[in-house]
């Protein structure tokens, strides 16, 4: 089930940033946001020209320096750029124009952001720079694309684009390491989506991405209350985490416990869906609906433009990782711990416990469970996921599960740390 990805490019969701900020860390600590140069202000972007050569311009409040390349299959180009705050009018990105069929912007990784065009075809970027602010005009930086063959569109990124890559791709550990005599199991918490990435979209405009993170920072809350669990999150803020690195980020810091959160949306063709879900890891989905899900979460990669054939082995390949008993085991006692304990607090889905292929549950020494919070598509369930007071209870039930499913261990060993 691996899946490959021929790089040219890196994909962003169009979104209006401004989720709360700060990274997290480890042992209840807080870790403030780096120091440094203000965010540089997007305030217009234009697109002129045709199917053969097509201008892509961006209004700054200051100028930077940028990274373009790009990614095949879909063909997409990307820029990489410093943090930037998006001042744009809604629906931004969603009309085509000459040789770019649309184009998403946001947060992504370590502080910066990614604008990512979608192109209707394979496209040659002729000229990349940016300009200074004259006479009155703002600073800008302008991409020419013209339209090319795909040979020669392989060929190009093949030569130009591996460096780019590498530097796109690097995130640096940003939760400080475990202090030295602390035995407390490490429990890691995994908002879904972020930055580019959006993920589900609820009838009011709600995003899937910040009602995760709502969810996510107060279930951090309760479970350091208790003190008897270290914490650590992917994000704390809205900025995009490949799925490798979510996997990576848990088991580099040897956790007892990764819980990634999201919020599903059905198609209305599919129908009327209501309910909390807990899923753990599978080869083959339990169900048609569950291999749906699946399926859409892991293009979350793609979303962002990740290149997946760069993925070591132990996360890309489900079936090694499949090969770890042990783990499944934990995962799914767990995982029943959680239904057990959400009976209380939120309303079920009909068949609240499920299996699939999800990348990010893909650690194989990391007892894992991905939760769906609910249907972003629901009306019932939206009205919750946007309720605080829902929120604080839900978020005490899945503490109260982590804490039953710790307590043997806690009391004897320590569990794993």
């Amino acid at each position: 089930m691996k899946t490959r990805a021929i790089a040219i490019a890196i994909t962003l969701a169009c979104t209006t940033l401004g989720a709360p900020s700060g990274a997290a860390a480890e042992n209840g600590g807080r870790e403030a946001a780096p120091s440094g140069e203000s965010p540089s202000v997007a305030t217009d972007i234009r697109i002129g020209g045709d199917d053969k050569q097509t201008r892509f311009v961006v209004d700054l409040s200051r100028k930077i320096d940028i990274t373009a390349f790009m990614l095949a299959d879909p063909y997409r180009v990307v820029v990489d750029l410093p943090r930037t705050t998006f001042k744009l009018p809604a629906n931004t990105g969603v009309q085509a124009r000459g040789l770019v069929k649309a184009f998403r912007y946001g947060l992504i990784m370590q502080g910066g952001s990614r604008i990512v065009l979608d192109t209707k075809a394979p496209v040659r970027l002729e000229k990349s720079f940016v300009i200074d602010a004259a006479e009155g005009q703002p600073a800008r930086f302008v991409l020419d694309l013209v339209a090319t063959d795909r040979a020669s569109f392989m060929r190009n990124i093949t030569l130009a684009n591996r460096s780019a890559q590498q530097s796109a791709s690097a995130r640096p550990s940003d939760a400080p390491p475990k202090v030295e005599g602390d035995a407390r199991p490490l429990i890691v918490i995994d908002p879904g989506h972020g930055g580019i990435d959006n993920g589900a979209k609820g009838t009011g405009g709600e995003l899937e991405k910040d009602v995760v993170l709502a969810f996510a920072l107060t279930l951090r809350e309760k479970l350091e209350a208790q003190g008897k669990y270290r914490v650590a999150m992917t994000r704390s803020e809205d900025e995009f985490i490949a799925l490798g690195e979510r996997v990576r980020f848990a088991r580099s810091r040897n956790a007892a416990l990764f819980v990634s959160v999201h919020a599903d949306a059905l198609p209305k063709r599919e129908g009327l869906a209501e309910g909390a879900t807990v899923y753990t890891l599978s080869e083959n989905a339990s169900d048609a609906e569950a291999a749906r899900l699946a399926e859409t979460e892991n293009k979350a990669d793609v979303i962002a433009g990740v290149d997946l054939t760069a993925e070591p082995d132990d996360v890309a390949n489900i079936l090694v990782d499949l090969a770890q008993r042990e783990t499944k085991t934990f995962s799914m006692q767990f995982a029943r711990t959680v239904v057990e304990e959400l009976k209380s607090a939120a309303r079920l889905h009909k068949h609240p416990l499920k299996s699939a292929g999800f990348k990010v549950l893909l650690a194989p020494d990391v007892p894992s469970v991905l939760v769906e919070l609910g249907y972003m598509s629901t009306k019932d369930d939206l009205k919750q996921l946007t309720s605080a007071n829902w929120r604080a209870r839900t978020a005490q039930a899945l503490a109260q599960a982590v804490d039953a499913y710790f307590t043997p261990r806690v009391a004897g060993a320590g569990g794993r740390n």
